[in-house]
């Protein structure tokens, strides 16, 4: 008997996606390419990506005025609105692709729930590597509060190990201002990471900007401000880290759990599930036993 870990149950929307079970392709268009107006198309309202560099959209518009869209964007019917679509993949080449001065715009149109769309945007962005560390950062956080997910099914999801999901979200606790510097390029990925855990991070991202230190050189700065600060006090022996168990037991069970506790150490533990799919896998997680019913295809 293989005692190798089973992959994290993602939701049947997630699990369409990684290959669990088949996305549906539109009944009248299957994966056929068509063109589609280009004022029928709506951006994708999940869209990580923040910042598009106007000089590379300028160079993918000249190159579409000359040889046009080589490749198709992906969009899904819109949710609320008739004869409309969302761009699921392909925002940069559709903005191009309106900057050309085109009418219309090859695409594919697919069935996608939100939860789909919103990992096909993300994932396609990691790949290209298209996102800077916040985008990544913003992008984990919203599959994580939209569709509870944990950053093991997350890390499963795009790729990435857990420890890399969770890193990367810990760059949104840093200032405002120094999350601007990330996004605007002034500082890197390396030293924001870096910058997370200094005692004063908004003065020593003043000296690594105006110093133009490497990430190595910022990790050095950081460790010599943690030491000059000393050791950080303990935590008194009855206070409770509450996301720490939060998170825990998450990454222990497969779905999002909160967790409040009154003065006293009474409280009460909520968890969520994404659909009956993942329930029936946390009653067998809890029980010991395997799953034994299975729950009928949706209609």
């Amino acid at each position: 008997m293989s005692n190798k870990k089973a992959p994290p149950r993602l939701g049947r929307g997630l699990a369409a996606l990684l290959g669990d079970s088949p996305l549906q392709p539109n009944v009248e268009t299957g994966l056929a390419v068509k063109p589609i107006p280009m004022d029928q198309i709506d951006a994708n309202p999940f869209q990580p990506r923040m910042d598009f560099d106007p000089t590379e959209l300028e160079n993918l518009a000249q190159s579409i005025r000359v040889q046009g869209v080589l490749q198709p964007i992906l969009v899904r019917a819109h949710p609320t609105e008739e004869d409309r679509y969302q761009i699921i993949a392909g925002e940069r080449r559709f903005r191009a692709t309106m900057q050309a001065g085109l009418a219309e715009i090859p695409a594919i149109l697919r069935e996608m729930d939100d939860s789909d769309a919103a990992v096909v945007a993300l994932v396609e962005n990691l790949q290209r590597q298209d996102l800077n560390a916040l985008e990544e950062a913003e992008g984990y956080q919203r599959l994580i509060d939209d569709f509870g997910l944990t950053h093991e099914a997350l890390g499963y999801a795009v790729s990435k190990s857990r420890s890399h999901v969770g890193n990367t979200i810990r760059l949104l606790r840093l200032p405002d201002n120094i999350k601007r510097e990330v996004r605007s390029g002034v500082l890197s990925s390396g030293h924001a990471r870096a910058l997370i855990n200094a005692p004063n991070p908004e003065a020593l991202a003043e000296q690594v900007a105006k110093r133009n230190l490497s990430v190595r050189q910022t990790e050095v700065l950081v460790a010599k401000a943690v030491a000059a600060r000393g050791a950080p006090r303990q935590p008194k022996a009855d206070r409770v880290d509450v996301a720490d168990m939060e998170r825990r037991v998450s990454e222990q069970i497969g779905c999002r759990v909160s967790i409040t506790a009154n003065r006293k150490g009474s409280g009460e533990i909520s968890i969520r599930f994404s659909d009956l799919y993942q329930l029936e896998d946390l009653i067998a997680r809890l029980t010991g036993e395997q799953a034994k019913v299975e729950l009928p295809a949706e209609s």
